[in-house]
């Protein structure tokens, strides 16, 4: 009997273990970030993930393909009026944001298809502004990847990288 009781009271603490495993926060975190350029709205919504001792730019982020710019979902880029990035114009909307990194420079993707799962349903076809521009290696390394909005542009850095967009 004191068997029985000893492997039940291990099995309900292996039980609580598990559980408390379970609701750990996951490694890439949902964000997002607003911020007003020349009176528009715009909001970033990502997935923020870790470098954690990887290597980013050409390994786990491949050089010459579609990234989805976050983790998980696609990243979003919501926009309440027209902008001018990089000197070409997006209207009003919501976007799916990709890039499509190389050791020289990055293509900005801004593509209508909103909601998609990560890169795996991009439609090129579907893209409403694609602009090209050159990453900056970083004065330190952004462990936890982040976006933000100033008055004049939006930058996402990650690892040894900043990568400008101009916004007007």
């Amino acid at each position: 009997m004191k068997l029985l009781k000893r492997i039940h009271l291990l099995l309900i603490a292996f039980l609580i273990v598990n559980s408390l495993n379970a609701q750990e926060k996951p490694s890439s975190t949902k964000e997002v970030v607003s911020g007003k350029i020349n009176g528009a709205t715009i909001s970033i919504n990502y997935g923020s993930p870790s470098v954690r001792a990887r290597e980013i730019w050409g390994k786990l982020v491949p050089f010459n393909q579609v990234w989805r710019a976050g983790a998980n979902d696609a990243t979003t880029f919501e926009t309440d009026k027209e902008l001018t990035i990089d000197g070409s114009k997006l209207p009003a909307g919501k976007y799916s944001f990709f890039i499509i990194p190389n050791e020289k420079e990055c293509i900005i993707i801004f593509n209508k298809e909103a909601k998609q799962w990560g890169a795996y349903k991009y439609k090129e076809k579907e893209d409403q502004l694609r602009v090209t521009v050159k990453q900056k290696i970083a004065k330190s390394t952004a462990e936890k990847l982040v976006y933000t909005i100033d008055k004049n542009s939006i930058a996402l850095s990650w690892d040894n990288w900043n990568i400008p967009i101009a916004v007007q």
